[in-house]
């Protein structure tokens, strides 16, 4: 299939052609018809598929030949919506009479009033600042024509659900509502019979697992040990890097220690100004450094294709995010690693993350399993290429091995 048999406009035709958006992913190609053909959709999909353009395209083909209609694209963290938007612009290309408007706190209001009183086509924001515009009158969602949840899930797990409700009260019933979220628990279902009109589901591959093509490891160690082993395996990878970290002061930390060893690096975390985290991506994007390191700030809507190595030096609290940060590698269908640091105060979270996407299998772990330590003034795994009888590795697919279990060549 191709973007141009699915009957898109001419005009957003030439615009996926100068971005060579040639093929269609699956979610691309199960959603975009169903949205031409007016439809709401309650999408599931695995991160890294594609999402973006599934709703992207259509609604930009759309107001394209309808310049009186818009959208209202609501997502849950800045970072997002600010990766939508520029995703958005890359289809509508520079000479496109489509306005814009993107709505996040931490950016100017004065600059936010001013795209408003321009009555744009397309507006994206986060739920806090759209909410802050409807109460100062200075946003209408009368034309609205596409309304997008996005990151859905993640919406309802930060507390915005009154807001959500408050803010769809102000579009026309008479819109396409397009729901995406990485999971369909129960409360997403109840939202969608809400605000949906006989949506159409799509679900493409399992939400639990993540993609076929990111390699995954597991390290264990002890606390001490994992500096030096994440500086060993920075120098023994190629490549961009993205590494997660627990804490705003923890990532600050690490790029003081990286630097110091000489690393091109710096950090993302929620206290940073919306202009500085802004800049650190588009540096990030355009490779001005190798290694970002982050909170889970960017776990989801991060897209950046040549992130080739994610590492989770400290695991996540909650086992889906452990999906969404491994997800910004292997983007598009290209291929990318995933390394975990488990320490012993760790274990509970990696098992149910190893639950999560192995579920009803047994303890991924020997209780006598004994991570890695490192000697008093020396760096763990100099010797034997990083490997000593101590530490423990896992790879490929998306069951890693443990102690205990026989252990198998990676496989890509």
């Amino acid at each position: 299939m191709t973007f141009e048999s699915l009957k898109l406009s001419e005009s957003i035709l030439k615009s996926l052609e100068k971005i060579h958006f040639k093929i269609p992913t699956t979610v691309q190609s199960e959603t975009i018809p169903l949205i031409l053909a007016g439809s709401d959709v309650l999408v599931s999909s695995q991160t890294g598929t594609g999402k973006t353009a599934a709703f992207g395209i259509p609604i930009i083909s759309n107001l394209m030949d309808n310049l009186g209609d818009s959208a209202l694209i609501i997502t849950p963290t800045r970072e997002l919506a600010t990766q939508i938007l520029k995703t958005f612009e890359d289809f509508i290309g520079y000479k496109s009479p489509i306005r814009t408007a993107l709505l996040i706190g931490g950016e100017s209001i004065p600059k936010q009033l001013q795209k408003l009183k321009l009555n744009p086509n397309i507006i994206v924001g986060t739920p806090g600042r759209i909410s802050d515009h409807l109460k100062r009158r200075s946003l209408a969602l009368k034309d609205v024509k596409f309304l997008v949840l996005d990151e859905t899930d993640r919406m309802l797990d930060m507390g915005f659900l009154n807001q959500i409700d408050e803010i769809v009260k102000h579009v026309p019933k008479n819109r396409q509502t397009l729901l995406f979220s990485a999971t369909l628990p129960a409360n997403i279902i109840k939202l969608s019979e809400k605000y949906m009109n006989n949506p159409k589901r799509i679900s493409v591959g399992s939400t639990f697992n993540p993609i076929e093509k990111i390699k995954q490891e597991v390290i264990k160690l002890n606390d001490e040990a994992k500096f030096p082993t994440l500086i060993e395996q920075l120098n023994k990878r190629e490549g961009s890097v993205l590494i997660f970290v627990k804490t705003k002061y923890g990532s600050e930390r690490m790029v003081k220690k990286l630097r110091a060893e000489k690393f091109d690096t710096d950090c993302i975390h929620g206290d940073l100004s919306q202009n500085k985290r802004d800049r650190v991506i588009r540096d990030f994007r355009n490779q001005k450094f190798r290694i970002l390191v982050a909170t889970d700030i960017v776990a989801r809507g991060l897209d950046i294709p040549h992130i080739q190595h994610v590492i989770n030096y400290d695991i996540t609290q909650c086992p889906e995010d452990y999906i969404h940060r491994i997800g910004r590698t292997a983007r598009a269908g290209q291929e990318g690693e995933a390394l975990s640091f488990v320490s012993p105060s760790e274990s509970k979270k990696w098992d149910a993350i190893y639950y999560m996407m192995n579920p009803g299998s047994k303890k991924p772990a020997a209780a006598d399993d004994k991570p890695r330590r490192t000697g008093s003034g020396q760096r763990s795994g100099n010797n034997n290429s990083g490997r000593d009888n101590k530490s423990r590795r896992s790879s490929g697919g998306f069951k890693p091995k443990f102690a205990g279990q026989r252990r198998r060549k990676p496989t890509r």
